[in-house]
C-alpha cells in the first residue's frame, strides 16, 4: 500500500471510485498486466460464445484474474479492490481497458496520463 490517504471502502459514487482505482493502478507492469488479463479474458469469452464451449467463459475469468492478481501483488504492492467492491472493480476493469485504447492512459509512463487519480 502506498502512504497515500485512501478513502474508505465501500465508495459508493462510481466516478471517485473510479479515481481510486486509478491510484491503485499506478505501475506500468501492472497497468500491462490489467490490459492483457482483460484481453485474454475478452478472447476466451469470444471463443466460448462461437464455439459453444461454456468452459472458456471460466477460462477467461480466471486468465483475467491471474494476471491483475499478480500485477497488485508483485507490482503495485496492494490489495485488489475487487475483494471489497468486486462489480465496480470489474466495471472498471473494462474501463481502464478503454481508457488505454483511446489514449487516455498510458501503458509506458505515468506522466503521459490524460485522467489524473485522485
Amino acid at each position: 500500500m502506498t502512504d497515500q490517504q485512501h478513502p474508505q471502502l465501500p465508495i459508493r459514487d462510481y466516478e471517485q471510485f473510479y479515481r481510486f482505482y486509478l491510484t491503485e493502478h499506478r505501475n506500468i507492469t501492472s497497468r500491462k498486466l490489467h490490459v492483457l488479463g482483460s484481453t485474454l479474458g475478452l478472447c476466451a469469452v469470444t471463443y466460448a460464445i462461437f464455439k459453444q464451449q461454456p468452459r472458456y467463459v471460466l477460462y477467461g475469468l480466471v486468465a483475467g484474474y491471474a494476471c491483475a492478481w499478480v500485477g497488485h501483488f508483485k507490482y503495485e504492492r496492494n490489495r485488489p479492490a475487487s475483494f471489497q467492491q468486486p462489480i465496480y472493480s470489474f466495471i472498471s476493469d473494462w474501463r481502464m481497458l478503454l481508457d488505454v485504447m483511446r489514449g487516455k492512459i498510458s501503458l509506458k509512463n505515468q506522466s503521459l496520463d490524460k485522467i489524473k487519480p485522485q
